[in-house]
């Protein structure tokens, strides 16, 4: 990255620029981490229906097409034989896409369904002498306003990455490199549509330490932290699809308004189903399985780590059958008193941050990893007139920024009651202005959720540079609200190149700091394409580093992001750069790059780890 957060913050010098940093914060701060492998109780029981990621993103190779990826079945050994991995028979797997807010219900499915078939019942290998067990082969559908069409019929799976004797070999199936094999196994949608399509074995792209973070979060900074996902494989469904195909109105890129066009924002998310009906038979039927019944939905994830890491266990199940226009009213309550709060906010905070309410309980003190990530208890202390100068307090359960509710303050804000204040404010649910339209709705292009260059007098609820708008609110929702949980993309925004010098895996953070402080941006409050607009929370890419993002999201950078500083820029302090602010910029989670690269071009995901070898 061009400018490292970890670097001492001499750039920032001013309210503003932290301000819009902060902002970048909000754009940046979605979930805990940015995975869902096993992350609910009955879908850990079946991997090959679960879930683990959702990315969308730009094509960087093509300003027309964007990239769809889900992947599922997590944890794959490479070495997993004799009967490796692959897609399950009777599940759907679908990638939902949802382009206009006003109408019910997904715009666009893609549906994915697999057979399996034993080319050889003679033997015990995966692959023998050109022919193949468990050989996959799927459809797929592509299914707008109820009308099914098959879109790739009969297209192949590559066999898993065995081995050079199964791959290459003679004795296997003859191919020159498991790459060129593999890259061949690309499919162009048919009946009139120009998608392409792969379905695989990849390298598993997300990167976390999994087993610190679980060990009640303790991270091992320093500490020989281990990527709990290196060298496992998932499997890949990647869509490269036109623009003009996901925009409401088919509308190419080149037609949008700006690079913020609204009518360009699309939400993603993915799911799997099984027939309700599940039969064993006994010897007479050879061992077989024989589903039936209508299907029901198993798995689902959009934004990274709701499940895992938002919900509690047991809402889970429930949470993984519901789709985002039936979420849970709770749910919004999860993200607006997010448990993770619990552990980045002390139990006995230091004057003159404010009282805990009574039967409060935190546990800031107990999680040592999480020491630099402290949320605002007193943010803008002595800064605003009566009767707002005692500041506001954003652990769980306290009012936050609701006293602000229907006041002139927040007057043509996103804050506003005749815009979204209604959602956005809400009584001792003090997340409800951050987290949860980070997850439910996305963020307008609307004060406070833009860059702090030029903001009147640094108030952070004035108007500011353009610099993210993802929002799009889904009607007719069953828990009330405008939210539902997907991963939200504007396709106007132009990809970063990957070559860029420019280029950071820190996503929009990236872009908020080259926003604030290079010359080339921050002398304006006009719109411009700042390298890495592209980045996660706005869509995801596969380089995308969300983890550290997302625990300095829970700690209250996103607060900071629309100028609520931290409790040491107190009444008399004229540097909003406080300690505060360079502990949660400096931190880190421990793994912050996947364990081997991507691919140049499409589906962009790697080919998967080996199973007789674990290096490249």
């Amino acid at each position: 990255m061009k400018h490292q957060l970890t670097k001492p913050m001499q750039w920032l010098v001013a309210a503003g620029a932290v301000t819009a940093l902060s902002v970048w914060a909000t754009t940046r701060y979605t979930p805990l981490e940015a995975s869902s492998h096993r992350e609910a109780p009955l879908i850990a029981d079946d991997p090959l229906a679960d879930n683990t990621d959702v990315y969308a993103f730009v094509d960087p190779n093509d300003a027309s097409r964007v990239v769809l990826i889900a992947n599922y079945i997590p944890f794959q050994l490479p070495q997993g034989g004799p009967n490796y991995y692959t897609f399950g028979e009777n599940v759907r797997y679908e990638i939902h896409v949802k382009n206009n807010a006003n109408t019910t219900g997904d715009d666009i499915i893609y549906r994915f369904t697999f057979t399996r078939t034993n080319q050889d019942g003679t033997t015990f290998f995966n692959v023998r002498l050109g022919a193949q067990n468990l050989k996959t082969v799927y459809t797929c559908e592509k299914i707008v306003g109820g009308v099914s069409t098959t879109i790739v019929a009969n297209g192949e799976v590559p066999a898993y990455n065995i081995g050079p004797r199964s791959i290459s070999s003679g004795v296997g199936l003859s191919q020159a490199s498991y790459a060129a094999y593999r890259q061949g196994k690309v499919a162009n949608a048919t009946g009139g549509g120009s998608e392409q399509v792969f379905c695989g074995s990849s390298d598993d792209p997300f990167f976390v330490d999994l087993g610190a973070i679980f060990d009640l979060a303790g991270l091992r900074v320093n500490r020989g932290s281990r990527d709990g996902l290196a060298k496992y494989n998932v499997h890949s469904i990647a869509l490269s699809i036109p623009i003009s195909t996901l925009q409401k109105d088919h509308k190419d890129v080149s037609a949008r308004a700006n690079i913020l066009d609204p009518d360009y924002v699309i939400g993603v998310w993915a799911s799997a189903s099984r027939p309700t009906l599940r039969t064993l038979n006994g010897t007479a039927g050879n061992g077989t399985t024989t589903a039936s019944g209508t299907y029901v939905q198993v798995s689902r994830l959009g934004m990274p780590l709701m499940n895992e890491a938002i919900n509690p266990i047991g809402s889970k199940d429930a949470w993984n059958r519901a789709t985002p226009y039936t979420e849970a009213a709770i749910t919004d309550n999860y993200l607006s008193n997010p448990e993770l709060g619990l552990y980045t906010a002390d139990n006995t905070p230091v004057a003159p941050a404010a009282p805990k309410s009574a039967g409060q309980t935190f546990y800031g003190e107990n999680v040592p990893a999480l020491m630099a990530l402290r949320m605002q208890t007193k943010s803008l202390y002595g800064r605003l007139p009566a009767p707002y100068d005692g500041g506001f307090d954003f652990r769980n359960q306290a009012p936050g920024l609701y006293p602000l509710k229907g006041t002139t303050l927040v007057a043509n804000t996103a804050l506003a009651d005749n815009n979204y204040g209604s959602y956005l404010l809400v009584a001792n649910s003090p997340r409800s202005v951050d987290l949860k339209p980070i997850f439910h709705t996305g963020v307008p292009n609307l004060p406070p959720y833009q860059l702090a260059v030029g903001k009147a007098g640094g108030n952070p609820l004035a108007a500011g540079k353009p610099f993210v708008n993802n929002f799009l609110p889904l009607m007719g929702t069953a828990n009330g609200g405008p939210g539902g949980d997907m991963l939200r993309l504007n396709m106007a925004v132009p990809a970063t190149p990957r070559n860029s010098p420019d280029f950071s895996n820190q996503g929009l953070i990236a872009a908020a700091v080259l926003g604030l402080t290079d010359p080339r941006f921050n002398t304006t409050q006009t719109l411009q394409n700042i390298p890495n607009m592209d980045g996660f929370p706005n869509g995801r890419r596969l380089e995308d580093e969300v983890v550290k993002i997302e625990l300095q999201a829970v700690g209250g950078a996103v607060l900071a992001a629309i100028g609520l500083w931290y409790d040491d820029f107190g009444p008399t302090a004229t540097n909003p750069v406080t300690p505060s602010l360079k502990g949660v910029l400096n931190f880190t989670a421990g793994v912050e790059k996947n364990d081997t690269t991507f691919l140049a071009s499409f589906p962009y995901v790697q080919t998967p780890w080996q199973g007789t070898r674990i290096r490249r």
